[in-house]
């Protein structure tokens, strides 16, 4: 499948999904839609589509962000980021070029050690049994064994 930023896709966003998307911006801890979601899925591009996270990966670390432990794969892309007078570490999408949020070095030791910090705006989340209808199946897998 080819994820892509389209016109038609930025057109679809609601203005915080383009604020956060595209202009980097960072939603208000606690009011994503997301932060305490943990159904079974898989989380996605809200403007490409690309596969992000895999719902397994998904833990409550009480920073009012949904969190991640890893990315599903190559698609997540890593930027320094010293804006706000801060050294962090941007993640982004790599077809999509959207801003997701930021991945720090203090979460779960025994999975890893990486806290990725997302915002919910720049999600989709896409449920188990509708992945693979939606193009996701070969991600299956990973909800299984995750």
């Amino acid at each position: 499948m080819a994820y892509q930023k389209t016109k038609d896709a930025i057109d679809r966003l609601s203005p915080e999904q383009y604020r956060v998307t595209q202009e980097n911006g960072t939603e208000r801890a606690f009011t994503g839609e997301y932060d305490h979601h943990f159904e079974p899925g898989i989380y996605v591009d809200v403007v490409s589509g690309e596969p992000l996270f895999i719902s397994a990966a998904k833990y409550n670390s009480g920073c009012g962000w949904p969190a991640f432990t890893k990315p599903i794969d190559e698609n997540v892309t890593e930027h320094r980021d010293v804006s706000f007078g801060m050294v962090r570490t941007e993640v982004r999408s790599r077809h999509g070029d959207s801003h997701l949020g930021h991945v720090f070095p203090d979460g779960p030791a025994e999975q890893g050690g990486l806290r990725y910090c997302i915002n919910s705006a720049s999600l989709r989340f896409v449920p188990k049994d509708r992945m693979a209808a939606e193009g996701y199946g070969d991600y299956l897998d990973q909800i299984e064994e995750a």
